[in-house]
């Protein structure tokens, strides 16, 4: 069931292969391992998208495509997942790595009211650039880690209760 799911939603491996805008990957996007829903290609791109997702670069998309055929997992599940880091989400994700990052430094929080000008982002970023950049990358890999292990256990769940139910109705055919 968790295959019919991720495979009702993401695209047709030939649709993306022939369309013409992406001709210029050439063969790089006909490697089917990033196409296929397995248990392996699933949790890898999950990891890369939930590791990418808390990562503060500009093109997380491209980067998370790029890792995702680096790894040769799942391409789509990849990148979808990298918006869960949205413009709604931005900032109390960051906000949060921050504050872990801090924490782990064991520096004192700069508490700091926001303005959308040049200035006051270059002068903010050279006091909390260390603490924000090591807590975005921790909590980007425990992101990864929870939802490698995490797509990793609920695919074996699934599974398990998959071959229970076709022992069961074995049983109840036999009877």
């Amino acid at each position: 069931m968790a295959r019919k799911i991720f495979k009702r939603y993401l695209p047709e491996f030939q649709k993306i292969r022939n369309h013409s805008h992406l001709q210029i990957f050439g063969k790089i996007l006909h490697d089917p391992n990033l196409w296929h829903v397995n248990r392996r290609s699933a949790s890898g791109a999950f990891a890369v998208g939930l590791f990418m997702t808390f990562m503060p670069i500009p093109f997380q998309m491209v980067a998370a495509a790029a890792f995702a055929i680096l790894f040769r997992v799942n391409l789509p599940i990849s990148v979808v997942l990298v918006w869960i880091s949205n413009p709604v989400t931005i900032p109390p994700i960051f906000v949060f790595c921050y504050k872990v990052g801090t924490w782990l430094i064991g520096r004192k929080v700069n508490e700091f009211a926001f303005e959308p000008t040049w200035h006051w982002l270059t002068n903010e970023l050279t006091i909390i650039w260390q603490p924000f950049l090591l807590g975005c990358f921790v909590v980007g890999a425990i992101a990864a880690l929870a939802g490698f292990y995490g797509i990793r256990a609920l695919w074996r769940l699934h599974v398990v209760r998959t071959w229970e139910q076709r022992k069961k109705t074995r049983r109840q055919r036999a009877n």
